[in-house]
């Protein structure tokens, strides 16, 4: 079954003076944030990409051309349900002032319950459903059309990455905080018709073998866990 490359944008201007960029306009990457996205563009050099599903906002979509450059023909398509979680009065402002809030504990200990203050402030759990909902749309839509053995990326941010994540693992999106996304890692899914399988978590290097979907695989492979951990990837 297709295989999603979930990728956090790069480093930005607003990660690196610690603030909670949100739906702000105008976010770019940084200078490390560029020089990540271009490592990762070799990193996957030879993974090739059926679609890319990108975030709208500016920071995945910098992120995603950088990644993509060189490369002809691959579809960009650009989802708002895996835009970042609407932070409403807390967009823009400091890390650091936030943890101060009663609102912090709630979403470091019980995100399901934690919804952001103001008119545009949007629940954790709402984050989540529209986001796990839009992968598994576009998984299906992609597998249509590419093939079972599809790879492809979408470009988002740190929480929805998570979220997607969990649901994949099974979690409870209480969980989700367990979960690590640095800057343009890559948290890899595989999705059958039994279950997901994480293939990397975080991964900000390495060879990316597992990326690329083996030469033979019988159909049970797919969906069945490997029992006592496999053999790994370079002998699948």
């Amino acid at each position: 079954m297709t295989l999603v490359l979930l990728i956090r944008h790069g480093r930005t201007t607003a990660n690196s003076s610690g603030v909670l960029a949100g739906w702000t306009k105008g976010v770019r990457l940084d200078e490390r944030g560029e020089q990540q996205a271009a490592e990762l563009a070799k990193r996957l050099a030879e993974v090739s990409l059926s679609a890319v599903v990108c975030s709208p906002l500016e920071r995945c979509r910098q992120t995603s051309d950088i990644v993509l450059s060189g490369r002809e023909g691959v579809p960009v398509h650009l989802d708002e349900r895996i835009g970042e979680c609407r932070y409403g009065d807390w967009t823009g402002r400091p890390l650091a002032e936030l943890a101060k809030e009663p609102l912090w504990k709630v979403v470091q200990g019980h995100p399901s319950a934690a919804r952001f203050p103001g008119p545009e402030g949007e629940s954790m759990a709402d984050m989540s459903a529209r986001a796990v909902a839009a992968v598994r749309e576009w998984n299906t839509l992609i597998e249509a059309e590419h093939g079972p053995e599809a790879v492809w990326a979408l470009f988002s941010h740190g929480d929805v990455i998570k979220a997607i994540a969990a649901d994949a693992l099974g979690l409870h999106l209480d969980q989700f905080q367990r979960i690590t996304c640095d800057p343009c890692s890559v948290t890899a899914v595989r999705y059958t018709e039994m279950r997901p399988f994480v293939v990397r978590l975080n991964d900000v290097g390495g060879d990316p073998a597992p990326y690329r979907p083996p030469a033979e695989r019988s159909p049970s492979a797919d969906a069945d866990a490997a029992v006592g951990g496999g053999a790994g990837a370079d002998n699948a």
